[in-house]
């Protein structure tokens, strides 16, 4: 049976979202928010990734894959989208949300209190179809993503939190067109 904190975890990551739409949840908000700025917004896309940080070891976070392609950082992604990627139309089919760790805590997201259930990392899984290109004749492509999502230690530490600042950030993410 699952405990209080765990139970409350869960709903967070499906049933609720500071300034959102009453119904929408994190991972849907995560989602739709995202592709948006894929499609037409990408001067926005590193304000979806955790600051850099490195892991023991000195492997970098965040850590992007591109269709099998390492990416340095958040700013080399979103470069990579508006200086070299054509225009994307991406449709989501689908995605599904898991807790991952209900007990996450990083330095500088203590700002959410325990009960808050924010303290813990989401695992996201999405697919669809991507079109590159503006031809009415560009094929879509089917796609599928992985990401892990952090607390953003910005909207943690906020007293006034901006509808502006993302509560989850990507810490991982993997993407792959499906042949």
């Amino acid at each position: 049976m699952a405990g209080p904190a765990h139970v409350n975890a869960i709903k967070i990551s499906t049933n609720g979202r500071r300034n959102a739409n009453p119904g929408s949840s994190s991972a849907q908000y995560f989602v739709e928010s995202y592709y948006l700025a894929l499609n037409s917004h990408r001067e926005s896309i590193t304000s979806f990734y955790m600051p850099a940080a490195e892991m023991p070891g000195g492997k970098p976070l965040p850590s992007i894959s591109f269709n099998g392609n390492q990416i340095a950082n958040a700013a080399a992604m979103q470069i990579m989208f508006e200086q070299q990627m054509p225009p994307s139309h991406y449709e989501v089919q689908c995605y599904d949300c898991h807790v991952v760790n209900p007990n996450y805590v990083a330095e500088g997201t203590q700002g959410w209190p325990a009960k808050t259930g924010k303290n813990m990392t989401i695992l996201v899984a999405v697919s669809g179809y991507v079109k590159y290109g503006s031809s009415k004749e560009a094929k879509p492509r089917g796609f599928s993503e992985s990401f892990l999502l952090v607390p953003n230690p910005a909207a943690a530490n906020t007293r006034q939190r901006s509808k502006n600042v993302k509560e989850w950030v990507i810490q991982t993410q993997s993407f792959r067109v499906v042949v």
